[in-house]
């Protein structure tokens, strides 16, 4: 029998920017509960959470970890998340296992865009969530100002619990509105004394208690009648207020705390504990066909991969939930996607990179299991004869893209063997090979997530790779018409070949109407698939050339336009006039008319005004009011056209169109000049033409290229 039913099952998940002191909190729970006799610290490189070599390398969370301990008969699943964005697939993946949100705010710097940022996820899901104001023990520490922020970003649902009482260097009291308690600690923190409040606090403090009270009531009509009948509510039913205020997203209490003194943590693990729903208490979840799946331990075995991650000599560790039933080790269990089945040899209850077997986890636990063969992140595993498939997490597009080789000829399969590794324990990760720009490329967050997977392959798989700036997919196209012939004559004993192409070719657009002065005898559209359309027009007269060779001269068009003259690129948007030409009766064949066909369009291309088109991006970049002018001032060294402003929360919104040429950088640079107080999107809008001087150079640019090439 599990060790915890699944009403004292807690699962929660500490978020914040970089730097608010997540793992530390995490410390300070393990701590508290006994399950560690000595908090570690991130400076000194030994706390439970960040123990990846990488992580203390660098000083920050990079991984987002499971920790677990046990609280007053409760046991609470623990997930430690990094702070930056560019690791957000790490943050989302754990919202969607965890039944509360604990969100860390620096009582020192307020809110920072890492916290509007993950604040956007806990949207998504809607996770109860609690805020914790951190780091009160430091001289600049600001509660008042710290929490005024919340709300002008979050909204008037935050609504203080707890505050500060001699905040600072000698910080050492929390005054509790909830409970009507002051909690004053030790030097070194730990258990605090209970005390009551003192009389110079004891309006403020009633005054929070009535605010409190009525927020909690106002969200229950039952409450309502009874603070009403009463004005008071007693305190069974302010946790009932409270823990379906916080289901329903109404309400988001604040704690304080100094995790570096474990002054407060006690505290938030109590109301965890007493107040927070359990998994069975939250809204059942939603599988792919539309049904609900309840949180029983008598229901039929269910779990859902949010992590993967492969250790060394180990192989991969699958982390999950079970949503469902209860999981004993050596079951077998059917993966939806594939219809494979998976043996769970191992169950285990995870602290760090410690694992403790156990014998069976029931529903709203989370635990990890090794090897499973076809499985990994959104799959969906369940007792066989049931079709359960959960719905997915759906991970952040990407912001960076580089392009990826080893530095060594002959490891292309080894690496292509790591990266598809890679992908598969980092869902945010994207591996594309292109045939277009012949190159394989790696999609990722930002340039710390890029880092991190340099990192692994060359670490973990022993590879060196090096990244460079992907090729830009531009395309080419005319703006005027052209005619041309090309006769193609080869003879070189017995049958040669012959054939000669008259073609003309025009800019397309929708709309244009079929050539008034040839004869038009048949008509073909096709959609390209690099984007853009050719039109290609049998205007042949008099039999001039077979009907049966034309589909070889729309073949040879096709092949240069896969490769066009100027760059190398897709030629789009151009119609295609095939009007005259000669054969031979011996002679003529498919691949003389196609060779006839591609030089006549290649002539033809050259002199009709061809242009380079250049992929648009549209930008939008979230910055604080007072860097605006230097996010606009840095757009438009970028060849960015600023198409207006907005706002998103309590940040400025700016919006604009910019050549993916100029952006490939932008990710650090915007980080850079922001301090990271910044982040921004892409997303593809169109094809615009280059300006004269930068097509020249990419004309000239390839010329160089292909010479070298013919060279060689």
């Amino acid at each position: 029998m599990a060790d915890f039913d699944t009403s004292h099952v807690k699962n929660i998940v500490l978020l914040g920017h970089a730097g608010s002191g997540k793992t530390t909190l995490a410390e300070c729970m393990l701590f508290e509960a006994g399950i560690i006799t000595r908090r570690g610290t991130v400076a000194e490189k030994n706390t439970v959470g960040d123990y990846h070599e990488l992580e203390q390398e660098r000083g920050n969370t990079i991984f987002s970890k499971l920790l677990h301990t046990k609280w007053q008969g409760y046991k609470i699943n623990i997930i430690d998340t990094p702070g930056y964005d560019d690791f957000s697939g790490e943050v989302i993946s754990a919202l969607r296992v965890a039944d509360t949100g604990v969100m860390l705010l620096n009582g020192t710097r307020g809110v920072e865009v890492g916290t509007d940022i993950i604040w956007e996820y806990t949207e998504q899901f809607k996770t109860p969530m609690l805020f914790a104001v951190n780091k009160l023990d430091d001289d600049t520490a600001d509660f008042d100002k710290t929490v005024n922020e919340a709300k002008a970003h979050f909204g008037g649902k935050i609504t203080v619990v707890q505050y500060p009482l001699n905040q600072g260097a000698g910080f050492d009291a929390i005054v509790d509105v909830l409970k009507m308690t002051m909690y004053k600690f030790p030097a070194t923190g730990g258990k605090p004394q209970k005390l009551p409040i003192p009389d110079s606090e004891k309006a403020k403090a009633d005054e929070l208690h009535r605010i409190l009270v009525e927020a909690v009531a106002s969200n229950d009509e039952t409450l309502m009648e009874h603070y009403f009948e009463k004005g008071e509510l007693d305190e069974d039913e302010m946790k009932i207020g409270l823990k379906k205020s916080l289901i329903n997203h109404d309400l988001f209490p604040v704690f304080c705390l100094s995790a570096a003194k474990d002054m407060g943590s006690g505290r938030i693990m109590g109301f965890i504990d007493n107040v927070c729903p359990s998994a069975n208490e939250m809204p059942p979840q939603k599988t792919k066909a539309g049904e609900t799946l309840p949180c029983d331990p008598n229901g039929p075995a269910c779990i859902f991969i949010y992590k993967t991650v492969t250790e060394p000599h180990v192989g991969e560790l699958s982390y999950f939930k079970v949503y469902s039933g209860t999981v004993k080790a050596g079951a077998e269990l059917v993966n939806e996607s594939t219809g494979v089945s998976e043996k769970i040899n191992q169950l285990f209850v995870v602290e760090g990179n410690k694992r403790t077997p156990v014998n069976e986890l029931t529903a709203g636990d989370i635990g990890a299991t090794l090897k499973l063969r076809n499985t990994h992140v959104n799959n969906t595993l369940h007792e066989k004869g049931k079709n359960i498939e959960l719905v997915n997490i759906e991970f952040p597009v990407s912001n960076l893209t580089m392009a990826i080789e080893s530095t060594k000829k002959g490891e292309e399969e080894k690496l292509a063997t790591a990266l598809h590794e890679l992908k598969n324990e980092d869902p945010t990760i994207k591996v594309e090979v292109s045939p277009e720009l012949k190159q394989t490329l790696i999609h990722c967050q930002g340039d710390m997530h890029l880092a991190v997977a340099k990192w692994k392959i060359e670490h973990q798989q022993k590879i060196e790779v090096k990244f460079t700036k992907p090729r830009i997919a531009y395309r080419e196209t005319i703006r005027r018409s052209a005619d041309s012939m090309y006769r193609h004559k080869k003879q070189s004993g017995g049958s040669g070949q012959f054939g000669e192409v008259h073609l003309r070719i025009e800019p397309w657009y929708e709309g244009l109407a079929d050539p008034a002065d040839l004869n038009v005898r048949g008509k073909e559209v096709f959609d390209l698939a690099w984007g853009g359309k050719l039109v290609y027009y049998n205007c042949i007269v008099g039999g001039a050339i077979d009907q049966r060779f034309l589909p070889s001269i729309l073949k040879g068009v096709m092949e240069k336009m896969q490769e066009g003259p100027l760059t190398g690129s897709y030629v789009r948007d151009v119609r295609v006039c095939v009007y005259d030409g000669k054969m031979h009766p011996v002679d003529s064949n498919d691949i003389s008319f196609k060779i006839a066909g591609l030089q006549a369009f290649r002539q033809a291309f050259q002199q009709a005004d061809p242009q380079i088109l250049e992929p648009i991006y549209h930008v939008e970049v979230l910055c604080p009011e007072d860097l605006t002018g230097a996010v606009i001032g840095d757009l438009q060294t970028r060849r960015a056209m600023v198409e207006g402003m907005d706002t998103e929360g309590h940040f400025t919104k700016v919006i604009a169109k910019a050549p993916l040429a100029e952006m490939q950088d932008y990710s650090g640079n915007l980080r850079s000049f922001t301090q990271g107080r910044a982040k921004f999107r892409m997303s593809f809008s169109d094809y615009e033409a280059v300006p004269f001087e930068i097509q020249r150079k990419l004309a000239d640019d390839y010329s160089k290229v292909a010479k070298e090439e013919v060279v060689a």
